[in-house]
């Protein structure tokens, strides 16, 4: 992923992105379990399911940046992290229907999920057929 990289910018970009990602992290699963803190703290309104929501994309995020210092393959990086937040979003949907919202949104978003979830599958299958081609 970094080759080339002199070992000092290795390290550095590695603990910016561990850093950015941990942050990230925190706030969002601070957003996700205390929403009225969370605002306290920020200075935000309390909208329980706005933070609700802001808080599972930084958790997206977060780990995103995470599995990418592990896991070279952008696609794959991408589906899981769209799979695990979009999931994390019906989540809120369901557990926030008495706070407004379409009671469809989030089975439509959980099939969505499902959608990424089948594609990685089907993307890391074809990754590890074509590895077991070359060699």
């Amino acid at each position: 992923m970094m080759n080339g990289y002199s070992r000092p910018a290795r390290i550095f970009v590695q603990a910016a992105v561990v850093v950015g990602a941990l942050t990230m992290l925190v706030f969002g699963v601070w957003m996700r379990i205390d929403p009225a803190g969370f605002a306290v703290f920020a200075r935000f309104p309390n909208h329980v399911h706005f933070l609700h929501d802001a808080g599972v994309f930084q958790i997206g995020i977060g780990l995103m940046m995470l599995s990418a210092l592990v896991w070279h393959d952008v696609l794959s990086i991408v589906l899981v992290g769209f799979f695990v937040t979009n999931t994390l979003h019906a989540v809120n949907h369901a557990a926030d229907l008495d706070l407004g919202g379409s009671p469809d949104n989030w089975w439509q978003l959980g099939l969505v999920s499902l959608l990424a979830l089948a594609g990685l599958v089907v993307h890391r299958r074809q990754l590890s057929r074509r590895s077991r081609a070359h060699v």
